[in-house]
């Protein structure tokens, strides 16, 4: 299989050809594994609080379960959108941005294996979100 480095150094004519394809396709099953066993792994720690008599100890371990509990709402929120690129790739869809149809680009497709819009794309919904937020 090809590498980051191959990937990364391939010419723009190979971009999503199938070895880059099989390559993201391997990226995303492993994001998916790892992600399901830092969910796991928080609930189980979650699910059986220490026995906590003093105070501060309490209150240290409930900061702690209130920062797990954003932390796995995250990684909850990620196993849909990895399951959405895997689709995208049986279609022939990923790489390329929802909005513009341009090519999202390997560097950020590294970076971030579920990105669905390209940089510039991004950036204006970010930047347009930021004005109707203020």
């Amino acid at each position: 299989m090809i590498t980051e480095e191959q990937i990364k150094a391939a010419p723009e004519s190979d971009y999503m050809n199938s070895e880059q394809l099989e390559f993201f396709k391997q990226l995303l099953f492993d994001l998916h594994d790892s992600t399901t066993a830092r969910i796991e792994e928080t609930k189980r720690l979650m699910a059986s609080p220490p026995d906590l008599n003093d105070e501060n100890d309490r209150a240290s371990w409930e900061e702690q379960n209130s920062i797990s509990l954003r932390i796995l709402d995250r990684e909850q929120k990620l196993l849909p959108k990895i399951k959405q690129s895997l689709e995208r790739i049986r279609l022939g869809e990923y790489g390329y941005c929802l909005e513009s149809g341009e090519p999202i680009g390997v560097p950020r497709l590294i970076a971030r294996p579920t990105a669905e819009y390209c940089a510039d794309v991004k950036a204006l919904q970010e930047t347009k979100e930021k004005f109707y937020r203020d």
